[in-house]
Formats: structure tokens, C-alpha cells, sequence
């Protein structure tokens, strides 16, 4: 799936599943195969890309908010890594929501990986998650891996 993907993106890939099995691994690999065929990609950890945001209302921040904003909307593929770790603040998730809805409605590539299910995200984020479940654009590929990060300090 991830290798499809890379090849021709379309629609949503979300990976989820716990901590250490591999999704942020699968969404860098995507990353950078779409890097090695000339594409843009944007990567983000949620939690920064949303400190990033709110620093570009600072007079001092080299990209404005617009700027930054417009980057995230329109590039050819984002990678939202750690949906879900970020704090839930209102103005943290209008700015996710607005983000998701727009890529969500003109259907741009867009990988995001989380430890939520879809039932926690319903529960914390059900504006954002009524988008997600949309089985015609996003793609849920579940990841039952065990922590690789536990296995090689036991290893």
C-alpha cells in the first residue's frame, strides 16, 4: 500500500496503530519517494507544525501565517505525522479542521499517521473525523506491528 501510494498518490492514506510500529517509518518512506520523483512534499509532527503556526504571528518569524498557511493547502503531498498528540485547544483544532477540509474537499494527497482509533478521534476530534471516515478519499490501513523501538532495547 505504502509503495502504491508512492507511486502515484491519491486520495488519503492514514496509518494507524500504537507507538513503535512503524507508521511514521511507512510516511517518511512515502516522503521520500515522492522527493525522489521531483514531487513537494511538506512533513509535519502535528504538535510542531501547530507551535510553527502560531510563531508566524510573531514580527520577528520569517514566513507569515498566510504564507505557511497556503503551503499546507497546496502542496502536491502533506504528511501530518502524529494526528492526535498535538494539545486540544480550540484554536489548535480550527486550524486542523480548516486544513483537513480543505485537502479533504479537492481530494489532495495526503498521508497522516496516529495511535488514536477512529473511535478516539471521533470522541476528541469529531469535525476532523467525519472526514477521515470518508472511505471514498481516505484509506485506514491499520498497522498491528509490535513496538520495534521495545524489541531492540530488549534485543
Amino acid at each position: 500500500t505504502a509503495q502504491t501510494f508512492a507511486a502515484d498518490p491519491e486520495g488519503w492514506l492514514l496509518f494507524n496503530g500504537p507507538r513503535g510500529c512503524g507508521k511514521t517509518h511507512l510516511a517518511v518512506a512515502i516522503a521520500g519517494e515522492r522527493l525522489r520523483q521531483g514531487s513537494q512534499v511538506f512533513f509535519a509532527f502535528v504538535p510542531t507544525l501547530l507551535d510553527h503556526l502560531r510563531a508566524t504571528f510573531s514580527p520577528d518569524s520569517p514566513i507569515g501565517y498566510d504564507e505557511l498557511f497556503e503551503q499546507l493547502n497546496s502542496v502536491p503531498l502533506l504528511v501530518l505525522d502524529d494526528l492526535g498528540a498535538e494539545s486540544s485547544t480550540a484554536w489548535a483544532e480550527e486550524k486542523l479542521y480548516q486544513i483537513v477540509v480543505h485537502r479533504h474537499e479537492i481530494r489532495l494527497p495526503t498521508v497522516i499517521t496516529t495511535a488514536s482509533t477512529i473511535d478516539e478521534l471521533e470522541d476528541t476530534k469529531s469535525r476532523i473525523a467525519s472526514r477521515l471516515v470518508d472511505g471514498m478519499v481516505v484509506d485506514w490501513q491499520p498497522i498491528t506491528a509490535p513496538n520495534y523501538r521495545d524489541q531492540r532495547r530488549r534485543g
